[in-house]
């Protein structure tokens, strides 16, 4: 069987990026059993809910959902238990203590696989203000309406 190489995404974040502001990103691997690689495997994660937590100096990721793998006996995983992340000591020191300003969380990004290696692109996010939310929405409406003005001019005069 080949070795996998290159990205393969499992799942991605999209309310993340719309419910925060992105400040700093960094890549992490995590501890997996078996039936749970299996079932990212099969491109089932949910990252909605899920967030990172300090305890006794290392980050855990909270709150995401991988469910249960089907074929898995009595060694299935619990679907939202806490899970390690892999990250540099000087890295989860950085990203705790901004975390630990008013107003930041540490949210995953997404999931993926690495050269066969499950990682999670984890961010420092500040919580946006409804007003902040409405701004974003109405930018990429009035892109959204610039871009089809645009086409609908290139057909007409192309």
């Amino acid at each position: 069987m080949p070795k996998e190489t290159g990205r393969k995404l499992i799942a991605s974040n999209k309310k993340a990026r719309h419910e925060y502001l992105i400040e700093d990103t960094v890549e992490a691997g995590l501890v997996l059993t078996g039936t749970e690689v299996k079932s990212l495997r099969m491109g089932r994660a949910t990252l909605t809910d899920g967030y990172a937590v300090e305890y006794g100096g290392e980050l855990y990721l909270e709150g995401v959902h991988i469910p249960e793998y089907t074929q898995g006996t009595w060694t299935n995983h619990t679907a939202r238990r806490r899970r390690k992340l892999l990250l540099h000591r000087e890295q989860i020191e950085k990203m705790v203590a901004k975390a630990e300003q008013a107003g930041h969380t540490i949210v995953p990004l997404s999931l993926y696989f690495v050269d066969g290696r499950a990682k999670v692109e984890i961010a420092l996010a500040k919580g946006k203000k409804l007003h902040d939310k409405r701004q974003t929405l109405r930018e990429r409406q009035d892109r959204r309406e610039a871009d089809r003005a645009m086409s609908a001019h290139l057909k007409r005069h192309g």
